[in-house]
């Protein structure tokens, strides 16, 4: 099990961030979620082989921005 940490754009709320959390849960591989909207990042727990760009991928595809 490895945590990615991501810095993301657009976290307002208790709201944007369980749909990030609903959303990443779908991805294969993916344990844990937590979006935090007051510091902007979610954490995710994963399986080794998981496909980080996916997850990545999830987050934007509701219209959030992922930064680098």
């Amino acid at each position: 099990m490895k945590k990615i940490i991501l810095k993301v754009e657009g976290i307002e709320c208790e709201g944007c961030e369980k749909r990030i959390q609903n959303t990443v849960k779908m991805v294969d591989k993916v344990q844990e979620v937590v979006a935090s909207h007051e510091e902007g990042t979610v954490s995710v727990m994963v399986e080794e082989g998981v496909n980080e760009s996916e997850i990545k991928e999830k987050i934007e595809d509701i219209g959030f921005k992922v930064k680098e």
